[in-house]
C-alpha cells in the first residue's frame, strides 16, 4: 500500500528507499491476529470437559457406594440398639437428677429425742440406775468394736454404711460415731451424779440440743452467729452457732428443768434434791429456796447452762459427750451452792 503524496509523511520521504508497506500479517505465527474490522472472525474454543466430582453439589456429601441388603440391615439394627441403650441411660441420669436425696436428718433428730423419753419413763417406772449403766456399757462394747472396724477395713464399712448409714451424718463417716459419745455421756452422768441431775442432763441432751439443732438451721441464718467467746466467762463459743439456736437451746433447758422439778421429780424412787416445797435441804436439816423462787431460779441456771454448753467450742470434743457432763456438773454445783447459802 502506497501513501499519497499529500500525506504529511510525504514531506521527508527519499526517493531512494523502497515504499514502506503495511502488512496485516503478524509477525508472531504463534500468536493469531484479529482484526476490528466488520467482518471479524473468532477461534473457537471447544469447552473444557469438567470431571465431576466425587461429591455430590447438592449436599456436600460423597455418594454412597452400593451396599448389600444384609450389612446395611445389620448397621440399621446396631445403630437403632445403640441409641435405644443412650436413651435409657440418659433417662436414668434425668431420673436420678431430678430426684431429691432423702434427708435423714429428721429421723436422727427423732431418735435422739426419744432417748428423753424413755429416760423418764424409766425413771418413773422406778428403774435401777444401775442396771440402765450395765445395759448401756454392753451396747457400747458392740458398738465400739464395730467402729473400729469400721474406720479401719473398707470391705466392713461398706457394709455398715449400707446398714446403718443413715443414721450417721457425712462428717461422721470419717471420724468416730456419735453414738459412742452418746452412750459414754450418759454412762458418766447416770454413774456419778445424783439420779434426779443425771435424769435432767440427759434430757438437756436429748431435747435442748435437738432444739438448738432444729432451730439453728430454720431461722438461724435471720439472727447474727455467737461471738467467739461469753462476755462475761473466758469461754469458747463456737462460731458457726447461731442466736436462734442459742436461744431455742436456752429455752427448752429452762423448760425441762421447770418441769422435771416442778412436777415429775418427786415421782421417782428418790427423793430429789429439790422440791417445790421445801425447796433445797442443806447439811444442818434445814431447807431453803423452795415454791416459786426456787423453781424460777433452777430455771434460768438451768437454761442458760443448757444454751452455753451446747455452744461451747471444745475442739474435736463432741457434744454428746459434753453437753450432758458439763450440763449435770453445773447443775450439781448450783445446788450446793444453794445449800451452801441456806
Amino acid at each position: 500500500m502506497t501513501l499519497p503524496t499529500s500525506d504529511a509523511f510525504s514531506l521527508s520521504h527519499d526517493p531512494t528507499r523502497p515504499p514502506y508497506h503495511l502488512s496485516l500479517r503478524p509477525t508472531s505465527p504463534n500468536i493469531p491476529f484479529v482484526s476490528s474490522g466488520p467482518r471479524m472472525t473468532q477461534t473457537y474454543v471447544p469447552p473444557r470437559k469438567t470431571v465431576k466430582s466425587r461429591r455430590s453439589m447438592s449436599n456436600g456429601h460423597a455418594p454412597t457406594p452400593h451396599k448389600s441388603p444384609t450389612k446395611q440391615a445389620s448397621r440399621t439394627e446396631l445403630t437403632r440398639h445403640t441409641s435405644r441403650k443412650s436413651s435409657i441411660a440418659s433417662a436414668t441420669k434425668a431420673t436420678a437428677a431430678s430426684t431429691p436425696p432423702i434427708d435423714w436428718e429428721i429421723p436422727r433428730k427423732i431418735l435422739h429425742s426419744s432417748i428423753g423419753f424413755f429416760t423418764l419413763y424409766l425413771y418413773l417406772s422406778h428403774g435401777s440406775p444401775g442396771r440402765v449403766v450395765i445395759a448401756l456399757s454392753a451396747g457400747l462394747a458392740v458398738v465400739l468394736p464395730a467402729d473400729i472396724l469400721r474406720l479401719n477395713w473398707p470391705s466392713f464399712a461398706r457394709v455398715y454404711e449400707k446398714c446403718l448409714g443413715f443414721l450417721m451424718r457425712e462428717s461422721e463417716k470419717k471420724t468416730t460415731n456419735g453414738v459412742i459419745w452418746y452412750l459414754v455421756g450418759v454412762i458418766w452422768v447416770l454413774a456419778l451424779y445424783p439420779l434426779d441431775i443425771a435424769v435432767v442432763s440427759i434430757l438437756i441432751l436429748s431435747w435442748a440440743d435437738t432444739a438448738a439443732s432444729t432451730i439453728g438451721r430454720l431461722w438461724g441464718r435471720l439472727t447474727p452467729p455467737l461471738p467467739r467467746r461469753l462476755p462475761i466467762l473466758p469461754l469458747p463459743l463456737a462460731p458457726r452457732k447461731s442466736v436462734a439456736g442459742f436461744i431455742a437451746g436456752s429455752l427448752t433447758g429452762a423448760v425441762t428443768a421447770a418441769g422435771f422439778w416442778g412436777l415429775l421429780g418427786s415421782l421417782g424412787n428418790i427423793y430429789p434434791i429439790w422440791t417445790f416445797e421445801q425447796g433445797v435441804a442443806s447439811g444442818s436439816g434445814t431447807s431453803s429456796f423452795g415454791g416459786w423462787l426456787g423453781l424460777g431460779l433452777i430455771s434460768i441456771v438451768s437454761g442458760l447452762v443448757s444454751g452455753v454448753a451446747e455452744a461451747l467450742d471444745l475442739g474435736s470434743l463432741d457434744d454428746n459427750l459434753t453437753l450432758p457432763i458439763i450440763s449435770g456438773g453445773c447443775l450439781w454445783g448450783f445446788f450446793e451452792c444453794l445449800k451452801f447459802f441456806s
